[in-house]
């Protein structure tokens, strides 16, 4: 029965359509289409709705914190525990309780993080120059907000911003909050979004009203003489560099440089660092300190500690005797965090896009939003003087007869034909009618009256003054630039950052500490290198060789000197003597294509050694042409170790010699023309791919085929050759067959 009941039922439901349309089909669609319309909305919701801040200087977390902590009166009453901040702020911020905390930190006064911290704390809330300064936990902190504040909430409550609800619709908050500053710049600000970051630095808070106070004045004011350069939390010295600020302020892109700030005490032989850049923290220093000590790279330091405590930051290093403080600081800047850079990029929201802004614009837009905020401050009190002046307006027509008033009142049988009566009684509106009304009985005598008429006239003046603001700009500006400057004084502080000079210091260069000797390097046709000592070579000079191979040039240098490899493919590879092992004769030596990285088959042409980069290198090249090209043409400030474009490439190069004076070369060409001329005919030419000069005249399908240097003694024996002006021909060598056996003995 019971079966027989199931099918019933199964019988009276609908039927399902078997088949759906469209159902497991893979439809194919433009990449460029899927991200439009999935990942693009991810990502404008990330940099709008968290990463970026907008003109009022602060991100949505920022925001909806302060404005949670305004509502609950911690403007002006006492402290309360970080947790119910937290906890309260979750009606607009529904995110976890520690991010929300973490916003909190960075804001605060004890996190040191903000120039001006909008945060009024108590207790342990870590430090922003260290990561093991862990901040405690939210119930055992106290906050409230710092009298900074009151600028960016005044008049928040006379409709100088928009309010939207919140995200569950229960109450309503500020997209933007009405700061009488431009907090955007007083305060560093760092966020990273989708596919674009922002990293706006902080200025000093009375140098910035300054300037926005003359650019309201000059709209080409240069804003380089009162805005000297960023102002850091964390102090330290800014390298005063007046073109990269003026990109910065231009654009909204650049880079500082930043260095810690010292003391030495004399007496303890020591140093204190008590102030370092905002990018950086002290664990990252002595780490990277101790990290050079082991590598042997620093030995003035005897020992480093962190000696941080309540009266602030400092790291002491202790020093060994007759160490230069700032010789060694010097070095310490060059190889540690103790000097980095800060790199500037002022991504703001604007109107809900973000935008790089230099300061010039930054600025710019905010006196658009200020200008706004007052505009609508003054309207909103406007309206309310109106309305005021509405209501007296009909209070004064009671004064003509008060007790008409009363037996009007008295003689209406229902609480509703009150209102009604009084407006015929009186010719005044609905609004009036229900402002007489409410009249307390103790208040119907003339002397109340008068007092409130007497506001009348006040009333009149300050609604005409306030529509002839609204009507004009220059008002309007006077108002921001005396706001600003109420600000400047009440709030301002000192620079923290102060400045040093390229002038004033000296660069540490670093040099490695290489023992000097005496060695000879030589270097085999097939590209392996050996580096022999003196010594080494008087046992044993028979050189091992791979088979077929030989050794074609054999140089006298110093351990320190730099090797330039010079390869068939016009590149030139760059390294130390120090960086190859001493060997011996018997040893195959460096493979130089391997040891330095050359490309797939590229070899070794010609190797120079050099202390000075003196002297000339000389190219000799298939197509007869000969180029001149200083040595110096080599050299680089970096440490690079490959340079492109060595020689010219249009034509092979058959020979390279690096030469230290003039001398005497001999070419020869494919149909045995022989040419030997003076390298001073030669001019040098500060390009390294130049083409050179036609040295000897080639007929066609003739190459140069050798080139070599000839001595005194070669030159009288073959003086025949010898040209006094070039190109030319050259004459035909009689009798060549020794010319490589010549070579060789060269």
């Amino acid at each position: 029965m019971a079966r027989k009941k199931k099918q019933e039922e199964k019988k009276k439901l609908p039927e399902v359509n078997a088949y759906i349309e469209g159902a497991g089909q893979v439809v194919e669609e433009r990449i460029t289409e899927t991200l439009e319309k999935n990942y693009m909305p991810y990502a404008m919701s990330v940099i709008v709705s968290r990463a970026f801040p907008e003109i009022d200087g602060f991100k949505p977390s920022h925001r909806k914190l302060l404005y949670t902590m305004y509502k609950m009166g911690l403007l002006t009453g006492a402290r309360t525990k970080s947790a119910n901040v937290v906890g309260q702020t979750m009606r607009l911020n529904p995110h976890g309780d520690a991010a929300i905390y973490e916003t909190m930190v960075r804001l605060s006064r004890g996190n040191e993080t903000l120039l001006h911290p909008y945060v009024d704390s108590k207790g342990n809330f870590g430090k922003a120059y260290s990561k093991n300064m862990a901040y405690a936990a939210s119930r055992y902190t106290e906050v409230k907000l710092d009298p900074i504040c009151n600028e960016l909430f005044r008049d928040i409550d006379k409709d100088t911003v928009d309010f939207v609800p919140n995200y569950d619709n229960t109450m309503q908050e500020p997209t933007l909050l009405p700061a009488t500053f431009p907090s955007i710049l007083v305060n560093a600000n760092v966020g990273i979004g989708v596919s674009m970051a922002s990293s706006v630095c902080s200025f000093n808070l009375s140098e910035i009203c300054e300037t926005t106070i003359a650019l309201m004045k000059n709209k080409d004011f240069n804003i380089l003489e009162t805005l000297k350069g960023p102002d850091f939390s964390s102090g330290a010295f800014l390298l005063y560099d007046e073109d990269e600020l003026k990109k910065i302020y231009e654009t909204g892109r650049g880079s500082v440089k930043l260095r810690a700030k010292y003391n030495y005490d004399k007496s303890d032989n020591c140093i204190e660092i008590t102030e370092i850049p905002p990018t950086t923290t002290i664990e990252a220093i002595i780490e990277k300190i101790v990290s050079l000590i082991k590598q042997g790279k620093i030995r003035e330091i005897q020992y480093i500690r962190d000696e941080t405590d309540l009266s602030g930051l400092k790291i002491t290093i202790d020093l060994k005797r007759a160490t230069d403080p700032d010789k060694l600081m010097q070095k310490l800047y060059k190889l540690t965090p103790l000097q980095d850079t800060y790199s500037a990029n002022f991504n703001v929201l604007v109107n809900g896009y973000p935008k790089v802004m230099g300061v010039y614009e930054i600025l710019n837009e905010w006196i658009k939003f200020r200008t706004g905020c007052v505009k609508r401050r003054v309207s909103f009190d406007l309206k309310k003087k109106q309305d005021r002046l509405h209501l007296l307006k009909g209070l004064s027509k009671i004064l003509l007869d008060i007790d008409k008033a009363i037996k009007i009142i008295r003689e209406t049988k229902e609480e509703a034909e009150v209102v009604p009566n009084l407006m015929i009684g009186f010719s005044i509106d609905e609004i009036q009618a229900e402002y007489v009304a409410e009249i307390k009985l103790r208040h119907l005598n003339k002397e109340y009256i008068l007092k409130r008429l007497q506001d009348i006239e006040q009333l009149q003046a300050d609604i005409k003054d306030m529509i002839d603001i609204l009507d004009s700009e220059r008002r309007i500006r006077k108002i921001i630039i005396d706001e600003l400057g109420e600000v400047s004084k009440k709030y301002g502080k000192p620079r923290k950052t102060q400045f040093y000079y390229a002038d004033d210091v000296e660069e540490y260069v670093e040099t490695e500490e290489v023992t000097d000797y005496k060695c000879t390097a030589f270097m085999s046709k097939s590209g392996y290198f050996k580096k022999i000592t003196p010594q080494s070579l008087r046992m044993a000079n028979t050189q091992k060789l791979k088979d077929g191979d030989i050794i074609t040039q054999e140089i006298e240098i110093t351990n320190r000197e730099e090797l330039l490899f010079f390869t068939d493919k016009a590149t030139v590879y760059k390294s130390k003597a120090s960086n190859f092992d001493d060997t011996k004769a018997s040893a195959l030596g460096d493979y130089i294509p391997a040891a330095l990285g050359f490309d797939d088959g590229e070899n070794v042409k010609y190797m120079v050694a050099t202390a000075d980069y003196s002297g000339y290198m000389i190219f000799v090249f298939e197509n007869g042409k000969v180029a001149k090209v200083p040595l110096k043409a080599y050299e680089t400030k970096t440490n690079r170790k490959k340079l492109s474009n060595a020689y010219g490439a249009k034509s092979k190069l058959v020979e390279a010699f690096h030469i230290s004076d003039e001398v005497n070369l001999m070419l020869k060409s494919s149909n045995s023309r022989v040419i030997i001329f003076n390298t001073g005919m030669l001019l040098p030419k500060a390009s390294r791919d130049t083409i050179g000069v036609q040295a000897l005249t080639l007929k066609s399908k003739n190459t140069l085929e050798k080139a070599f240097v000839v001595d005194d003694d070669t030159l009288r024996a073959m003086s025949k050759f010898k040209t006094k002006n070039i190109p030319a021909a050259g004459s035909f060598a009689k009798d060549m067959e020794d010319l490589d056996q010549m070579k060789l003995s060269l």
